[in-house]
């Protein structure tokens, strides 16, 4: 695989091998994170908000979370990285790399309604914040091109009735989040808050919605990264990169 400047190939979880560019945001826990908290639903079809290299879409395909994603990515430079990991992880036959604006995107682009939409969307507000130096990070770090009900609002439209969005955030802008997704007939299911440690408050939290779901939201245990006053991972969290899942209790 030709590399561009300013790109490099990590191996990352499952055995995957990742082009990643120096200018665009690198694979984190966030990511992986979301991709663990999907579950097995090895005949669905997904889409990826915001799929960026495409390294969620890729860990859930390998894990057979689902069937098909497509992904959509609004930096055509991106976008064409998401397509070249498919090719290189010979994927490319079950990830479709989609270069839209998600605000734009309709059932048209996915040959009708999905079963799964997933996302891991900006955090800052496009006021909030130093701007990065690469435009790449920024566009991918700040709500420029759709805001978190923009989000949702896409999930909603793409999604069958009864289908599932999941999504990775932060846990000071919750009410955002829960207001956005409640606005668009996606009804929280489940939430699970993400801590460094036991000491420390949580630094993302995991939400999963119904299209049309009824209300009732279960509130998973907490999950804790590292083990107190340690760089060592709890035992819990080494099972999830072990085994790709994270166990709501469902």
């Amino acid at each position: 695989m030709e590399l561009k400047d300013n790109e490099r190939i990590n191996e990352i979880n499952e055995g995957l091998r990742i082009i990643e560019s120096k200018n665009a945001l690198t694979f984190g826990t966030d990511a992986y994170l979301l991709s663990a908290y999907l579950p097995k639903r090895s005949n669905a079809t997904a889409v990826e908000l915001g799929c960026g290299s495409g390294v969620v879409s890729f860990l859930a395909l390998t894990k057979k979370k689902c069937r098909h994603v497509y992904g959509i990515e609004v930096q055509s430079s991106i976008c064409d990285i998401a397509r070249r990991n498919a090719e290189l992880n010979s994927l490319d036959s079950s990830f479709t790399a989609l270069n839209k604006d998600l605000r734009d995107c309709s059932t048209t682009d996915t040959s009708g309604e999905v079963d799964i939409v997933f996302s891991n969307p900006p955090y800052m507000k496009s006021s909030s914040g130093k701007p990065n130096e690469s435009e790449e990070k920024n566009l991918s770090r700040h709500e420029i091109c759709g805001d978190i009900n923009d989000f949702c609002k896409c999930a909603a439209r793409l999604l069958k009735f009864g289908g599932d969005f999941y999504v990775v955030y932060r846990p000071d802008r919750m009410a955002e989040l829960i207001y956005a997704l409640k606005s668009n007939k996606l009804e929280p299911k489940n939430i699970t808050f993400v801590y460094p440690n036991s000491h420390t408050p949580p630094s993302l939290l995991l939400v999963s919605s119904r299209l049309g779901g009824k209300g009732g939201m279960k509130i998973s245990k907490p999950l804790f990264i590292y083990k107190d006053g340690t760089s060592e991972y709890t035992e819990e969290f080494k099972k999830i990169y072990e085994n790709c899942n994270i166990d709501t209790g469902k």
